[in-house]
């Protein structure tokens, strides 16, 4: 069974300087920090690339195991989560590559930059997967559930493995997969996004 994968591109979401300390482990918001997020984020803005494939695809739930007619999968986690849903959008996320170099180099040059410009690709890529869904559920007057990824609850980070082989990530958004199911670039995201008719919410 075939399925119509999509891609886009987004322009940069709004940053939130909040979030990026939390990813930094920083609970306070001194001027100097503030200072080096804003620096490194001058640094990086130009270097980002917001990119995302996915598809529409059928749900159908028996006790544990999910069918999304592309594939299948066994995870109870998933079926609750996705409970009530008759459709699912598969997707792949990615900000590139360039934060994955920045932050290699710097880990030698300074490691408290490494560390801001981690927390900023975290950052980078939670907006973009928001800003995703959201637009997504606007344009199909549809409600988005929570996102779920393999390694989420018992969903086993081997899904992947299909999640890759229906969006072609590395085709359509240079997103691979390695043999140890780690992503290069670092900074992207797979998820399965449930469904819903606004009105059976």
């Amino acid at each position: 069974m075939s399925f119509t994968v999509h891609s886009r591109f987004f322009e940069p979401p709004a940053v939130s300087q909040k979030e990026i300390l939390r990813y930094a482990g920083c609970k306070g918001a001194e001027r100097k920090l503030l200072g080096l997020v804003e620096e490194c984020m001058r640094e990086v803005e130009n270097k980002l690339s917001y990119r995302v494939c996915y598809c529409r695809l059928p749900v159908s739930i028996q006790e544990s195991q999910v069918d999304f007619g592309a594939f299948s999968c066994c995870s109870s986690s998933l079926a609750k989560n996705l409970s009530g849903c008759n459709e699912a959008v598969l997707f792949a996320a990615t900000v590139g590559i360039e934060l994955d170099r920045m932050i290699e180099r710097y880990s030698r040059l300074s490691p408290a930059k490494a560390v801001i410009f981690d927390a900023i690709g975290a950052e980078r890529i939670e907006s973009l997967c928001d800003v995703f869904c959201h637009s997504f559920a606007e344009e199909e007057n549809a409600l988005a559930i929570p996102r779920f990824s393999p390694g989420y609850g018992d969903l086993p980070l081997a899904d992947q493995k299909n999640i890759f082989a229906v969006l072609g990530c590395e085709k359509r958004i240079g997103l691979v997969l390695n043999d140890s199911l780690l992503m290069s670039p670092s900074k992207s995201v797979t998820a399965i996004v449930g469904l819903k008719e606004k009105n059976k919410e």
